[in-house]
């Protein structure tokens, strides 16, 4: 018991471990012809992570440095970057776990440069956008003034549960060779979410998300490298949902797939004492 409690402190203490070199990829377009490397020394306690490196790059050496962070708990997906080599989150990257005495840090690739170590996320949400990420129903008065919720077992839940969990971070679009080679490809996240969705028991609009994704820079251009699983910090498996994905489409066109009547309504029934809803503070569009 004592070895342990002399573990667990040696864990969540301040002291120093070793100190190791960031080299850090910095352009500024407003002065800079082109990138450059630039190192600073961090010193790193244990369980320090390359986003607590960057902080105190930032706060104690160079404020100059740009990247973007918000959570710091691998749950907003604004850390990603180019470490060593491979996309990862800053935030959920381990110093220590690296084995380097030095750490290069860049931008992620397949995105342009907004300035260090901030890419341009503006193709990953208009890719996200295109394949309409959310439920659609052919009763759209109901789904604007619900009367209850959507039947759903956790079975159902279970089928698309896993694709679910995308934090939008980009990182599975900076691994994918497709989207190197052809920027129009839609990707490995817009396409995992046009099949989450797709086959959620409580939406009606995969004929509408087939217009998009089944196109030449739709699902057909994934060549199945399994990049954009590997990197993927939230276990999502986007390389999976775009061949389930290839064979909805497939079972469609072959005229083996029928329409799909979306999930019934579970009436609300409040529980006394409850109170309403407040009504909205956004208008409706007409």
């Amino acid at each position: 018991m004592a070895q342990k409690e002399i573990q667990i402190k040696e864990v969540l203490s301040d002291k120093i471990v070793k100190t190791v070199t960031f080299k850090v990829k910095k352009f500024d377009p407003e002065k800079d012809k082109k990138p450059y490397y630039k190192e600073y020394k961090v010193p790193v306690y244990r369980g320090m992570t390359v986003l607590d490196g960057l902080i105190y790059v930032k706060e104690d050496l160079d404020g100059t440095v740009n990247f973007r962070y918000s959570c710091r708990m691998g749950i907003c997906g604004s850390c990603g970057m180019f470490i060593n080599g491979k996309p990862r989150m800053a935030c959920m990257t381990q110093i220590l776990d690296l084995n380097s005495d030095t750490i290069e840090i860049q931008p992620l690739p397949n995105y342009d440069n907004i300035r260090d170590l901030v890419p341009d996320s503006t193709p990953l949400f208009e890719k996200h956008k295109k394949i309409k990420p959310y439920l659609i129903r052919e009763d759209v008065k109901e789904q604007e003034n619900p009367i209850g919720e959507y039947y759903q077992t956790p079975e159902e839940h279970e089928y698309y549960s896993q694709f679910s969990f995308c934090i939008k971070c980009g990182l599975c679009l900076a691994a994918c060779p497709s989207v190197a080679s052809d920027p129009e490809y839609l990707g490995p996240q817009a396409l995992t979410q046009a099949y989450r969705y797709s086959v959620d028991t409580r939406d009606e609009g995969f004929l509408q998300r087939v217009m998009v994704v089944d196109d030449p820079h739709g699902c057909w251009r994934c060549h199945y490298a399994g990049a954009c699983s590997e990197v993927c910090p939230k276990g999502v498996d986007p390389a999976k949902a775009i061949q389930l994905l290839k064979g909805l489409i497939l079972k469609y066109r072959l005229g083996l797939k029928k329409k799909r009547k979306g999930a019934g309504v579970i009436p609300a029934h409040p529980r006394p004492g409850i109170k309403k809803a407040p009504k909205r503070t956004v208008p409706q569009e007409s």
